[in-house]
Parts: C-alpha cells; structure tokens; sequence
C-alpha cells in the first residue's frame, strides 16, 4: 500500500493532481483545500495518501497532513457517507473547524457542504463525538461548553441560551459557542445567561 508520496507536481485537474516520482505519475485525488495549498507544477511536494484497492482500480487519495488523513477515514464511518462526501467535506471545513463543529454538534456547519444533507450532517455529529479522534483539534472551550450543556451542570443551561442568544443574532454556531466559552472561562461556571451574552459580544467586537 502507498502511505506517502514526495514528487513534483506535475498537473492539476478538478478534483486530482498528478505527482511526478522519478518519472512515474500518481494521480491522486484530494480536497479542495489540500489541492489549493499545493505547489505549482514543477515544484517539490509531499502528500499523506489512503490507497483503495478494488477489483477494477486502484485510486490514491492524498492528504496535506496525515490529521486530514484520519478525518477522511473517520468520516467513512458514518452510514452515508462515502469517499466523495468526505473530501467534499473535507473541502468546506478544515480538520479544527470540523472538530469544533462535532464538538458543538453544528450540523448546521457540516451540512454547507456539498452532498450533505441534513439527516447525514445530523448522523456525522452525533455518531462521531464521542470518537476519540474526533476532538483532537476542537477548541477545548468548546468540548467542555457542550459537555456541561448536555449534563447540565456547571452553568450548562446558562451557557446553552447564551449561545442560542447569540445564534438568533445571526453569528455562526461554532463562533457563538468560542465566544460563550471564553466569556465563562472568565467569568466562572456560576455566571448568569444575561452576563455570558454580553462577555460573549465584547468577544466577538474584539
């Protein structure tokens, strides 16, 4: 099996690029993020690759970080979700702003991305967040805002409307969750929803 490929970017295509080793060209699919952060033909470049072996093909899937790597693998997991969804996801969200999306259960945030729909954003979140990996990148001030909002405890109830409160003012899931976090990390875990709103938005206009 291939696990790595150090080359020379030899051509682009939509989704793919062709890598040059020593006169053999591998043409590796990759998400749109990794394809934009490539070289330009010619120059030296190095992908983490997932090699899938079927009876009619092999195809290579390559990956700026083996971090990408995992999530690509993680992502396949859930019911639904194939090697074409996982680097369509994969192109709308980086590995931290996929992990803070898991760790927010913002499937709001997963569902942007092409060929995810609401059912199968709601199956990534739920299915994934107790999954090790899954949280290696997410902000810790947001693993443990939802933890304390789905025990209920430690301010949780306070934090959650906080964050719905801020939600309802048009920022993002995943923004309004940072920001509620910070606010209690500064203020206690016994701050009111009505103080953790308006930390949160001194946050924000910083």
């Amino acid at each position: 099996m291939i696990g790595k490929l150090r080359g020379v970017v030899d051509s682009f295509g939509e989704d793919w690029v062709i890598i040059d080793v020593q006169g053999v060209g591998y043409q590796v699919s990759c998400s749109a993020k990794t394809l934009a952060g490539l070289p330009r033909p010619g120059e030296p470049a190095t992908l983490a690759i997932e090699t899938y072996v079927r009876e009619d093909m092999i195809r290579l899937f390559g990956f700026t970080t083996a971090t990408e790597r995992e999530w690509f693998r993680l992502l396949q997991s859930v019911q639904g979700v194939g090697t074409r969804v996982a680097l369509a996801l994969l192109s709308t969200l980086s590995p931290t702003e996929l992990a803070n999306a898991v760790a927010m259960q913002d499937k709001a945030s997963i569902a942007r991305a092409p060929g995810i729909g609401p059912k199968v954003a709601q199956r990534i979140v739920s299915e994934l967040k107790d999954k090790g990996p899954a949280l290696v990148l997410a902000d810790p001030g947001l693993a443990r805002l939802q933890a304390a909002a789905e025990a209920n405890i430690a301010g949780g109830a306070a934090a959650s409307e906080a964050v719905s409160a801020l939600v309802n003012l048009g920022y993002a899931q995943v923004q309004a969750g940072q920001a509620v976090a910070s606010a209690m990390a500064k203020l206690g875990d016994e701050a009111r929803t009505e103080q953790l709103i308006r930390a949160a938005l001194r946050e924000l206009a910083t």
